[in-house]
C-alpha cells in the first residue's frame, strides 16, 4: 500500500491549480481577480499564485451566482471576511442571511408572476391595451409607446 502523499498547506497553488480543484475556468479565475473577488500575489517569476483560502472563496462565489445575487454584492460580502484565511461556517452563516431575505423575495415575485400568468392566458386576451390584469383601464397608455414594465411599482 503506498504512503499518502503529503501536502504542503502552506504553498500557495498556480492558477490552474486553482481552476482545477475548483472546476471554475482560468479566465473566470481572472475575472474574479478583476472584479475584486479574490487575490493573487506574483512569484519572482511573475506568475499567479493563490492561497489556499482562495478555494473557499471560489466556492462561496458559485453558490451565491448560483441563487442570483450580483457579484458586486458577493465583492462586498467577501470584502467584509478577514483576508488570509478560509471563510468559516460561522462567515457562512452570517453571508447567507444576507441574501436569504433577497431569495425570499425573489421567489415570492416569480411566484406571483407564476400565477399572474396562469390567470393572463385564461382570459386569452393577449393585450397590454386591453389586459385588466397587467394594464388595468389601459393606465401604461399615459406613459407613452414602447414596451414597458414596472418593476417595484407595488404591483405584483
Amino acid at each position: 500500500m503506498d504512503p499518502v502523499p503529503s501536502i504542503d498547506i502552506g504553498k500557495a497553488l498556480t492558477v490552474g491549480e486553482v481552476a482545477r480543484r475548483s472546476g471554475v475556468a482560468v479566465s473566470a479565475l481572472h475575472f474574479y481577480e478583476r472584479k475584486g473577488l479574490i487575490k493573487s500575489h506574483r512569484s519572482a517569476g511573475n506568475q499567479r499564485r493563490y492561497h489556499r483560502d482562495v478555494l473557499r472563496r471560489v466556492a462561496v462565489i458559485k453558490v451565491a451566482q448560483r441563487i442570483g445575487i450580483p457579484l458586486a454584492e458577493v465583492a462586498g460580502a467577501l470584502a467584509s471576511l478577514p483576508s488570509g484565511r478560509s471563510p468559516t461556517a460561522r462567515d457562512w452563516s452570517r453571508l447567507s442571511a444576507r441574501w436569504r431575505q433577497d431569495l425570499d423575495g425573489r421567489i415570492l415575485h416569480l411566484s406571483q408572476l407564476r400565477d399572474q400568468l396562469d390567470d393572463c392566458i385564461g382570459c386569452g386576451c393577449l393585450s397590454l391595451t386591453a389586459c385588466r390584469l397587467r394594464n388595468p383601464g389601459d393606465t401604461l397608455a399615459e406613459t407613452g409607446a414602447g414596451a414597458r414594465r414596472w418593476e417595484g411599482d407595488g404591483e405584483g
